[in-house]
């Protein structure tokens, strides 16, 4: 296979030569009885603002017929057999192409071209001359095509008229770039088989009660809150049985969880027709004199969430559906969904994904235009990170906003970017409800069969403007005077449904008034309610987390020591390779080495200590995930949780999945080169459970700024925004160590300004050491860590200073690596007795009581903050405020850290080390 493919590269040049030269100018084609120009396959999306898009590129059809070549040159056509075989010879770029022979004997492969071409929309057939008289010879059908279905010949016109039925009209299939043939004949199956779309009067009839539900919604939002902001769906009203239809089919597989994440256009009516939201709750969104509850800020209807688990009438089955709550950013919540359902299939053991799978809703402009959409398709097939397929729907309303495509994107559709991961996309006229139901079925099957990504992409309009107050004509005033014109895709349907006999009109009024009435009662019992309970819309719940018996309710931590036994065993196995015939580099040799020695000493540094929080944790039967950039080994090779063999190619060991037999399973991956969408993923994977540790560690602190809008608009808001419950756990490495600014600050200043000392926000940021991790003196006891030992929020003085702290002139407070900088100054001072050096370690919430008691302790000394960062960052804004309600303003607090800097740090290591000793004599300065 490596020679085929590198035989095919080696041929590229020529096959674009005779590919240009073969298909360079439109041809006529002959069709029902008269000519006429080869036209694109094309959407019509009611008959607004069409788009042509080709089902797949000519180079990749040209591969696939080399390799059908390569099998049997009777498989193709004799012009390519000559091709090829003078390309194979030598023969240059431009020289191999040859005429083709004339029409007669040629029936076979005239056949077979004509239906590929069809699928990547080059003209075929007056390039073969064929004429009128033509269009009733047969042909034989080839074995690659089921337009024949149980015919394997056709006559020409035959063949035409079914290619047109499967590719020329309201569907639009791209899957010739996928490079597996199976799953290609799959899709050639669903879409070429003669009668294969047709459906049954009952299921008509379901399809049209959808239909009403999404439309009258609607219309019964604008009836009674028509100055209100609502983001609706008009124009896609398909969309809710789209998603019925994606989760009935998904059910009757065996999906028992459905994830999904989608912007604001449509939510409303998603939450009521596919969640099944209570209509009352979400009707009472609008009233203005709506009082808040006091679970947080809140936020706006359509940015909100729901968790429900109810009967799928179509499959008799519970389902459980979560719409996650999302901001205004859009594509942010993607891999947050994607998180949260690989979760869920972790903790239920559904390592196929066949229980628990995700729907990613999109708008047309985001698809194409958010980055994190291609970060988050990028970890479909990681191992750590894959959902096993999720089903992309996009609701393609041409126009982001106020903007055209064609300032958009630079690709020709919304949906390109998918193709990167080998994704089917189904292009569906959104006013043919029975096609997008067709084509929602196949997605479903598609995913249920082959665990692989689908797009659904939705091809519709927006009837109003972006949103409801929004007045479209300004910008776009010829599509919105076609929009202006066109029927709605309720009566549409309605219509063909009438004439086809499948129901009658009084029918059809009759389900629109049962629909209305059940609104107009929801309405009346809106009116009851006086308080808005944030609570009621919970996408992630933690039943019973709150409440546990005998849990303090401020959520105080209990001891976390282990005995001296559970210590040295950790220790022992951190320090071991517990895999027989196994073969490691000498230099990790030497770290496991030093690991034994450190235990036996009784001692941990930051990677031993990590071993032994991690390592007790999973003997406890606790889930620990540890996810990012190099964390296997650890960014300064300090970690080396995986271990390779060095003689054995992908062969690894995990030592801390052998601390115990039942202990529960270590989760540590190396992630893709992504912030944004891997913090995301994380956020949503640790949302499934209280019961585990999820962390995500960055490569150094500072590049969380490329996650900042998780960080911003999910971590710190979100409890207050959404009640939403999460305990993730950020890992950033933080020190100035005069390594420039993109490796020295984590930015504290900036998570310590998102912090509202809430002693029961859950997130923990960490800002991890570098240079510390060797230090010698960074280094805790086993006693430390014994039973009955807990966090240290804050660490005292424990040296002369505190032997006699009447005495003390000066207490400096300062938080981690500096700590080690200034013990050192001090110490080459002279000046142990004189100045105390206390450490904060946990900065949010502040610690009031324990800095009281050390304030206390030194009453006769001047107090003073100490950091390394620039004082506009770090913490000094921060800690100064605080320390001063301590004392109850009865003393000044100084400051000791660098000037204030617009960079994080310099890139000069001889400034670096300036600074540092101009702070230190500001420190000592007593």
């Amino acid at each position: 296979m490596h020679r085929l493919r590198t035989t095919v590269a080696r041929l590229r040049p020529a096959v674009a030569a005779h590919t240009a030269q073969s298909i360079s100018q439109p041809r006529p084609l002959v069709v029902k009885g008269g000519l006429r120009t080869f036209q694109p396959l094309r959407c019509l999306s009611a008959s607004v603002a069409s788009e042509p898009f080709l089902n797949a590129t000519s180079s990749n059809y040209v591969e696939e017929m080399y390799y059908a070549w390569l099998e049997n040159p009777k498989n193709v056509h004799k012009s390519w057999d000559i091709f090829f075989r003078n390309a194979n010879a030598g023969v240059p770029p431009g020289m191999a192409y040859q005429s083709p022979p004339p029409l007669s004997g040629t029936a076979q492969g005239l056949a077979t071209c004509l239906v590929d071409f069809y699928l990547i929309d080059v003209p075929l057939a007056g390039f073969y001359g064929l004429a009128e008289s033509d269009l009733d010879k047969v042909f034989r059908l080839p074995t690659t095509t089921f337009i024949g279905g149980t015919e394997s010949t056709l006559p020409l016109r035959e063949i035409i008229r079914r290619l047109e039925l499967a590719y020329c009209q309201h569907i639009g299939v791209e899957f010739m770039f996928i490079n597996d043939v199976e799953q290609c004949q799959w899709i050639r199956q669903k879409f070429e088989t003669p009668g294969i779309m047709q459906f049954s009067p009952e299921e008509k009839r379901t399809l049209l009660g959808r239909m009403i539900r999404s439309t009258r919604f609607e219309e019964f939002l604008q009836r009674k809150w028509s100055s209100e902001k609502r983001f609706g769906l008009e124009g896609c009203e398909s969309l809710i049985p789209a998603l019925k239809t994606i989760i009935d089919k998904s059910s009757q597989s065996g999906v028992e969880s459905v994830i999904m994440g989608m912007p604001h256009r449509g939510r409303l009516n998603v939450l009521a027709n596919v969640i099944r939201k209570e209509l009352e709750q979400i009707f009472c969104q609008f009233d203005s004199k709506l009082e808040a509850a006091d679970e947080g800020s809140g936020d706006v209807k359509y940015h909100l969430g729901m968790y429900h688990k109810r009967m799928n009438r179509v499959s008799d089955k519970y389902i459980t559906l979560s719409l996650m709550a999302n901001p205004s950013h859009l594509e942010a919540v993607d891999p947050v969904v994607q998180g949260k359902t690989k979760a869920e299939q972790f903790y239920c053991g559904d390592i196929e994904g066949k229980r628990v799978m995700s729907i990613l809703l999109h708008g047309d402009a985001a698809f194409a235009g958010q980055g994190i959409v291609y970060e988050t398709f990028h970890l479909s097939d990681l191992p750590s990170y894959t959902t096993h397929g999720t089903i992309h729907v996009v609701v393609n309303n041409q126009i982001g906003f106020t903007t055209d495509p064609r300032m958009a994107r630079s690709s020709p559709y919304p949906t390109d970017v998918a193709r990167v991961v080998n994704a089917p996309i189904f292009h569906v006229n959104a006013d043919d409800p029975e096609a997008v139901m067709y084509v929602c079925n196949v997605a479903a099957e598609w995913r249920n069969t082959f665990h692989k990504d689908v797009v659904v992409d939705l091809v519709c309009y927006r009837r109003n403007g972006h949103n409801e107050m929004d007045e479209p004509m300004f910008t776009q005033p010829l599509m919105y005077k076609q929009i202006k014109k066109q029927k709605g895709v309720l009566q549409k349907f309605v219509e063909k449904l009438t004439a086809e006999g499948v129901v009658t009109t009084q029918k059809y009024e009759e389900e629109v008034a049962r629909y209305d009435k059940i609104c107009e009662e929801a309405y009346t019992r809106s009116k009851d309610e006086k308080i808005l309970h944030i609570k009621h819309w919970l996408d992630s719940p933690w039943p019973g987390f709150f409440t546990l018996e005998g849990q303090p309710k401020n959520m105080s931590c209990p001891s976390t020591g282990i005995t001296e036994e559970e210590l040295k065993h950790i220790g022992n196995i951190a320090a071991s390779v517990p895999v027989e015939d196994f073969t490691i580099h000498g230099g990790l040799s030497r770290i496991l080495k030093g690991r034994g020695n450190m235990v036996s000493q009784r001692v941990c540094d930051w990677a031993l200590g990590e071993y032994m929080a991690f390592g007790s944790l999973l003997k406890e039967g606790i889930h620990v995930r540890l996810s990012g950039q190099d964390v296997e080994r650890g960014t300064f090779s300090h970690r080396h949780h995986v271990l390779h063999d060095q003689n054995v190619d992908k062969r690894i060991c995990i030592p801390m999945n052998y601390i115990s037999p039942d202990q529960a399973p270590y989760t540590v991956c190396n992630s893709s080169l992504s912030e944004y969408g891997v913090l995301g993923f994380e956020l949503g994977f640790a949302m499934a459970s209280p019961n585990a540790l999820v962390l995500w560690e960055a490569q150094f602190g500072d590049f969380h700024n490329t996650a900042q809008c998780i960080i911003d608009q999910f971590i710190s808001s979100g409890q207050a925004k959404w009640v939403r419950q999460n305990g993730i756990v950020l890992l950033l490495p933080h020190g100035m160590e005069g390594m420039g600014p993109e490796h020295s600050s984590a930015r504290p200043e900036r998570f310590l300004q998102m912090c509202n000392d809430d002693p029961e926000v859950l997130p923990l940021i960490i800002f991890t050491p570098k240079s510390l991790l060797r230090h010698p003196e960074a280094k805790s006891s086993f006693d430390d860590m014994l039973p009955g030992t807990h966090f240290k929020r804050v660490i005292p003085d424990d040296g002369p200073a505190a032997a006699s702290p009447e005495k003390v002139k000066r207490v400096i407070f300062c938080s981690g690596k500096v700590y080690y900088e200034l013990t050192r100054e001090r110490k080459n001072r002279g000046l142990d007795s004189e100045v105390a050096v206390i450490r904060i370690e946990q900065l949010s919430p502040f610690p009031f009581d324990l800095v009281r008691n050390e304030t206390d302790r030194y009453p006769n000394a001047d107090l003073l903050w100490c950091q390394e960062e620039h004082k506009n960052q770090g913490y000094y804004d921060y800690v100064k405020p605080r320390i001063r309600t301590t004392i109850n303003r009865t003393r000044p607090v100084g400051y000791a850290g660098r000037e204030p800097a617009a960079a994080p740090a310099t890139g000069n290591k001889q400034t670096h080390l300036m600074e540092l000793q101009r702070f230190l004599d500001t420190a000592f300065d007593v």
